[in-house]
């Protein structure tokens, strides 16, 4: 997903220079609402592993 963040990063960055303001600000856009979602997932499965992680520990 991050990947993904960084080319709609590029790209709006890249139409913002040629003069295509609106469409790169759109795809500017959605490279910060990817980000977002990509550092959220992986805050919530680092929670997930680190209380998973405690349980097995415990059960052995």
């Amino acid at each position: 997903m991050l990947k993904w963040a960084l080319i709609f990063l590029v790209v709006g960055l890249a139409l913002g220079a040629l003069g295509f303001g609106g469409i790169g600000g759109a795809f500017v856009g959605l490279a910060k609402i990817l980000f977002f979602i990509a550092i959220a997932l992986f805050i919530i499965f680092a929670l997930l592993a680190l209380f998973a992680g405690k349980k097995i520990s415990d059960a052995v």
